[in-house]
């Protein structure tokens, strides 16, 4: 795929302008999006990824146009994770919601910013080291079966890393939030927020996230023009998803599991692709192992949307089972009311049975009462 240089220049100028807009004037005021402000932006970039491919199939093919697709269907279903993620380190942090968007901001440019560098260093990897698709192949074979042991999406899975547990030690931190700025003065002393801790966490998961990232996308395309545009689509209208799915997040419970299987898939592409053009001299004499077969993209893509469908579908059902498992049935809320209701009647008959009818009842409160003392009007 030959891309100029005057597209390379246009296509990153326009991303680039779409980013500063969200982030300069979108962003600006730290506020909760809005449902219909939320959908709307999502629709838009959905619909600009969905354009752009189509223009990629029109100008360079069909097969390119499907590896855009895959690996920006990829790349999305990831950052929903990632956006998981996100999701428990703001409870964990107690981030106010208004703040919430500029924080997501923040953790979504560093995530651009670590996947365009890990994409450079990947292209030049590849074009110089054919037999770095193995090392690719293995870490996604190695990730895929990480995500399957966690099984279903849990918060207690998340745990501090390293750099966050050393900020929280070293740092001078304080407990209140300055808006969403980084620090604060107190006492005569400059003291870190909560904020800026939580930018730490955001970035140090956007770090290692990129790691899985760039090797998926290079398993399905090795175009650098493809992986960087199918990387920042996949990146724009996060944070907008994060405010309109909300708890509907915590309800893909079998994300992890469904993206393990996508990930063991691309790893094993990889590793076929390394045989498959393979010169390392201590692997069939450092020839090309030809019975390697190379997948092709659509049965990729088409494998992908499958994956993802099936993943989606079942973790809204088991949900669902789950929120009616915990809701009382029909019959026991009936079962309820009529138990209350015959044990309000029986302590009526009780009351009666005993002789106290409310009539008796006020004429025995008038004999208590003390009488009236009685005056003379000569007194």
């Amino acid at each position: 795929m030959h891309v100029a240089d005057y597209v390379w220049y246009i296509t990153v100028g326009l991303l680039l302008a779409l980013l500063a807009f969200d982030v300069f004037v979108i962003g600006r005021r730290p506020h909760e999006p809005s449902t219909r402000e939320s959908a709307t932006a999502i629709a838009f970039y959905i619909g600009l990824a969905v354009i752009f491919g189509l223009g990629v199939w029109y100008f360079s093919g069909g097969r390119y146009a499907g590896e855009f697709f895959a690996g920006w269907l990829t790349e999305y279903s990831l950052s929903v994770d990632n956006l998981f993620i996100f999701l428990i380190i703001m409870a964990r942090f107690g981030v106010p919601r208004k703040y919430q968007q500029t924080a997501l901001l923040v953790g979504i440019i560093l995530a651009l910013v670590f996947r365009g560098v890990f994409i450079a260093v990947g292209a030049a990897a590849i074009n110089q080291f054919s037999w770095i698709f193995y090392l690719f192949g293995a870490f996604l074979v190695y990730t895929a079966i990480h995500l399957a042991k966690q099984g279903e999406n849990d918060d207690d899975d998340y745990k501090e890393n390293a750099v966050i547990r050393f900020a929280k030690r070293r740092l001078n931190a304080t407990d209140e939030y300055n808006g969403v700025k980084l620090t604060v003065k107190k006492n005569g002393k400059r003291l870190v927020t909560p904020m800026a801790i939580v930018i730490i966490a955001l970035g140090t998961t956007d770090l290692l996230f990129a790691l899985d990232s760039i090797p998926a996308i290079y398993g399905l395309t090795q175009e650098p023009f493809l992986v960087f545009t199918a990387n920042v689509f996949a990146l724009m209208g996060l944070r907008q998803l994060y405010f309109l799915l909300g708890d509907l997040l915590r309800r893909l419970v079998y994300l992890s599991l469904g993206l393990s299987v996508v990930l063991a898939f691309i790893g094993v592409k990889l590793v076929l692709h390394a045989m498959h053009v393979n010169e390392l001299p201590f692997i069939n004499g450092g020839h090309h192992i030809e019975w390697a077969p190379e997948i092709p993209i659509w049965v990729s893509l088409g494998f992908i949307i499958i994956t993802l469908g099936i993943t989606t579908i079942a973790s809204l059902h088991k949900s669902r089972t789950l929120q009616s498992s915990d809701e009382p049935t029909a019959a026991e809320s009936v079962t309820g009311t009529s138990e209350a209701g015959a044990a309000e009647a029986n302590g009526q008959t009780r009351s009666v049975d005993q002789g106290e009818r409310p009539q008796d009842a006020a004429r025995d409160e008038q004999a208590d009462e003390p009488a009236p003392e009685l005056h003379h009007k000569n007194s």
